[in-house]
């Protein structure tokens, strides 16, 4: 409270900035144009003060993380977004589409292991239909009988959906009476329809993700959201973005997480018309995040998106949660350039935990609902 205090007693802090201070620490809600205001007039100190009094109202010192892998069951996708770096056509060499044996042999490795949640996704392919999905969770969770199943985009769940002439009710219906859990945040990108329609004009609209989060929140399914941001979008569409997705909330209470995406400009076509934005902007966009999503629990620097160092800085503006050990088990942003220690995308208990006491927070396991996993 004493940083705070001194922010709002500094001369140098504009009037309008230290109005929307004063409505935060006071417990009120900051409107569409103050969020553009943060953006376009919020100094990284000013931000990164404000997010953490934030931060620390819903979890004082602690910061979590858990014990996870992910399944990329394919990387063979009908949809060819400008700036994904994942998506290959069955012609290419460096493509891969895992066989129901395969995956199962996958889980079978980790039977002895630690690990609380599988993260099932990848591209949109008519292999991977409803049927298939739900012959295969239960079995799944006949290896991992404890395992948390957060698993398929609401872009896959669509195709799904749409493939099997089901409502989005009844298959997200069948899908959870088979062991799925939850919902990742994938296939948000960015709401706004114009951005939209130029970077995944294939993709289904905002109205339709949000339809499928809604109704996965209605059956008890809960969800996180994301926005991949740093491309060709505004602060205005962010704050978009992030308006639509605190709206649904208000209504749902369903999601979890808000997950920042950062666009890698790596092995993609979008590469000819951006770059990547700089870290101070990285931190910018988790800290206004954080201070305009008040009704979302957690903020999650996914470190296999920014890289350790960066996650480890953006503790210092919002976040709260690390994601997981990975286990080697995500190759999207090591396709999209990002580079990693022995080019293995994991990091043990110890790592994250040592990553976390360095910078003056509390680790704690949790599990895939943010209970705390006592050892």
């Amino acid at each position: 409270m004493k940083t705070i205090n001194f922010l709002l007693d500094s001369a140098n802090i504009p009037t309008e900035l230290r109005e929307i201070a004063e409505k935060v620490i006071s417990g009120k809600r900051i409107d569409y144009q103050e969020g553009i205001t943060l953006f376009e007039k919020g100094e990284l100190n000013f931000l990164g003060i404000l997010a953490d009094f934030v931060k620390n109202k819903f979890h004082g010192k602690n910061v979590y993380f858990n014990q996870n892998i992910h399944l990329e069951v394919t990387n063979i996708c009908r949809y060819k977004c400008v700036f994904c770096s994942f998506s290959r056509s069955y012609r290419d060499l460096d493509s891969w589409e895992m066989s129901e044996e395969e995956i199962l042999e996958r889980v079978k490795n980790f039977q002895h292991s630690q690990i609380t949640e599988i993260h099932i996704t990848g591209g949109v392919s008519a292999k991977y239909s409803l049927d298939f999905w739900c012959n295969l969770l239960p079995k799944i969770k006949n290896l991992l009988p404890q395992i948390h199943l957060k698993a398929f985009s609401a872009v896959e769940l669509f195709e799904m959906f749409l493939n099997a002439q089901l409502s989005i009710y009844q298959g997200l219906t069948r899908l959870k009476n088979s062991g799925l859990d939850s919902i990742p945040g994938g296939g948000a990108e960015i709401f706004n329809e114009k951005i939209r329609k130029e970077i995944c004009s294939e993709k289904i609209d905002a109205e339709k993700w949000l339809e499928i989060h809604e109704t996965a929140h209605q059956i008890g399914i809960l969800s996180n959201a994301t926005m991949l941001y740093g491309h060709i979008e505004n602060y205005e569409h962010r704050i978009e973005h992030l308006e639509k997705l605190r709206n649904l909330q208000d209504l749902s209470q369903g999601f979890l997480a808000f997950i920042p995406l950062k666009y890698r400009s790596k092995n993609n076509s979008l590469s000819e018309k951006v770059g990547e934005v700089s870290i101070i902007e990285d931190m910018k966009n988790y800290a206004i995040s954080r201070i305009y999503l008040d009704n979302f629990p957690h903020l999650k620097g996914y470190w296999a998106m920014s890289g350790k160092e960066a996650a480890k800085t953006s503790l210092h503006f919002g976040v709260d949660d690390l994601d997981g050990t990975l286990q080697n088990s995500t190759k999207i942003y090591s396709m999209a350039g990002v580079e990693f220690e022995n080019q293995k995308v994991e990091m043990s208990v110890l790592e994250l935990k040592k990553m976390i006491l360095d910078d003056g927070f509390i680790p704690v396991e949790r599990n895939s609902l943010y209970q705390k996993i006592e050892k």
